[in-house]
């Protein structure tokens, strides 16, 4: 077992974190929790550009009829008979392509009435398109829940020849 010594005199310990070391329960770049009082702020304000409702729904739909999430993920987000309905289409898997990774090419909406959406999405797997219809409606609790989904029809291939 080799021992490599070094010359001089044993250098203690710093007792407290290197210069280059952030605290790690704040992100970098994040202001500091308690700015300093008598400061005016000089950067306005932006608020965050939230994702819409039928985005996220869509994308949520997808991942589970082209397999890449189990059914159950969809629990908490699925009211009414919309959770067996999605339960019976992800069980024959109607967007699992093999090779191309199914995305959403375009979605539209209709708002029959405050606190509800009918929403219908594009589908596109390498150069087939499939198209899925979806109905969210807001809870009192503020959150979208989707209360029915449906998909079209696969598309039918003409005889070659």
């Amino acid at each position: 077992m080799n021992k490599v010594m070094s010359r001089g005199t044993a250098q203690p310990r710093p007792r407290h974190r290197p210069p280059t070391r952030h605290d790690s329960r704040r992100p970098g770049g994040a202001p500091p929790r308690n700015p300093v009082r008598g400061r005016a702020a000089t950067a306005p304000v932006t608020a965050v550009a939230q994702p819409r409702p039928t985005d996220v729904f869509a994308d949520r739909l997808l991942a589970v009829l082209s397999g890449q999430r189990p059914v159950h993920w969809m629990l908490r987000h699925t009211a009414g008979r919309a959770y067996d309905e999605l339960a019976r289409l992800a069980e024959q898997g109607p967007l699992r392509a093999r090779g191309t990774r199914p995305v959403v090419r375009d979605i539209g909406y209709y708002v029959p009435r405050t606190g509800a959406l009918e929403v219908f999405a594009r589908i596109a797997a390498g150069n087939h398109l499939r198209a899925m219809a979806f109905r969210l409606e807001q809870g009192p609790d503020h959150r979208w829940r989707c209360t029915a989904v449906e998909l079209g029809p696969r598309p039918r291939h003409a005889p070659k020849g």
